[in-house]
């Protein structure tokens, strides 16, 4: 800004990446960062409680109102707004459109886009291109995971759903995690499994075996890390189950999306440990919210932490969120037969950071397109 000069640098898709948005270790430590910050409390996201995910359109399920949009399964739209301070002190607001039927139109489900703003101001700073960010950020936070909370040396991954999440997740695995040489699959096509498997060999020449499962269970024997990437399925019941009985001791169990948990899993301790990447989050989705009377509970991993403490099954004190670890205040892995289970429900912090690094390597790099919002305050009257 210059004498009331507005102007905001637009960063495409090809610009990110120029920009150097795929740099996943520079990714997992910019996230490490944002959990610092986190637990500190120098950040705001949305309502009062400063900790809402997001804002979600709902739209009827039908309507005499011509042209009304109405309700289908993932199909809607969100703002997600967010401050982080520290380095950052930069306010954001993620937003997008989700509808599955996009890939009849060669598109993908969700599009996305990242707006950052002066803090003091509100003048927008950059407008960029927020997939590739949002998996960037959504992977590094799995690996974020992985390496605080995993075994030492782990050799088994598996992968519950090898879509986009669970691509990017594998690159930050690895990079946190490189003694890792077997993935094993569970997939719901032969083509997206192929994709996945031939993305991996061409990138990580260190995974030596790849094992494709017909079920969820065969995907979780023996696993050192098993990280579900699947998105919300139509019913309830239809989401991916994983039973305590299927986890090898020392393993580590990690959710991006959905997953149904038995809340006597969660309460198993001494034997489980449970870890979220911010419990008030959920804690704020489960106010008001009628318990589930199945006994797996939960399409939300970290809703299954909620709801555990709610049934008495574990106490608030016995969840830790990754940000006390990573700051040295609560320990992690107590032992290496230790089972712990780690919930990621992505936050725009999270965007609002890897957002901020990509602008400041666009800008030294003389990388998008400035453009101009207007001129002079006296534009506007």
């Amino acid at each position: 800004m210059d004498n009331g000069r507005i102007d905001f640098l637009y960063l495409s898709e090809d610009d990110m990446i120029k920009a150097g948005v795929r740099d996943m270790k520079g990714c997992i430590e910019s996230m490490e960062e944002t959990f610092k910050l986190l637990h500190k409390g120098d950040y705001r996201m949305g309502g009062d409680d400063a900790n809402e995910h997001g804002i979600r359109v709902s739209f009827p399920k039908e309507s005499d109102i011509e042209g009304m949009p109405l309700s289908a399964p993932d199909y809607r739209f969100m703002a997600m707004p967010a401050y982080l301070g520290g380095k950052y002190r930069m306010f954001g607001i993620k937003s997008y459109g989700s509808n599955p039927n996009n890939r009849n139109l060669d598109l993908p489900r969700s599009i996305l886009m990242l707006s950052l703003m002066d803090v003091v101001t509100g003048a927008p700073i950059a407008y960029m291109s927020a997939n590739i960010l949002s998996s960037m950020r959504t992977g590094a936070v799995a690996g974020l995971g992985a390496k605080y909370l995993s075994k030492k040396e782990p050799k088994v991954l598996s992968i519950i759903g090898p879509g986009t999440m669970s691509i990017y997740s594998v690159d930050s695995f690895i990079e946190v995690q490189p003694s890792i040489s077997t993935i094993k699959i569970k997939g719901r096509g032969k083509e997206k499994i192929d994709f996945f498997i031939n993305y991996v060999k061409e990138r990580h020449h260190s995974i030596k075996e790849f094992i494709v499962c017909d079920s969820v269970e065969e995907a979780c024997k023996d696993s050192d890390i098993i990280y579900f990437g699947t998105t919300n399925a139509k019913r309830f019941e239809d989401n991916p189950y994983i039973n305590e009985s299927w986890v090898k001791k020392g393993a580590l169990v990690m959710s991006a999306s959905a997953l149904l948990i038995d809340t006597d899993f969660l309460a198993n301790k001494p034997s489980v440990r449970v870890v979220a990447d911010n419990y008030k989050m959920y804690s704020g989705w489960g106010a008001g919210r009628e318990l589930p009377t199945q006994k797996t509970v939960s399409t939300l991993l970290g809703m299954g932490f909620y709801d555990a403490v709610c049934e008495n099954k574990i106490s608030r004190e016995d969840i830790i969120d990754l940000g006390a670890i990573i700051c040295g205040e609560q320990v992690g892995r107590e032992n290496e037969d230790q089972i712990l289970i780690y919930a990621v429900g992505g936050m725009p912090v999270e965007d609002v950071a890897w957002g901020y690094e990509v602008y400041q390597k666009a800008i030294k790099n003389n990388v998008g397109v400035k453009l101009n919002l207007w001129d002079s305050l006296n534009s506007m009257r």
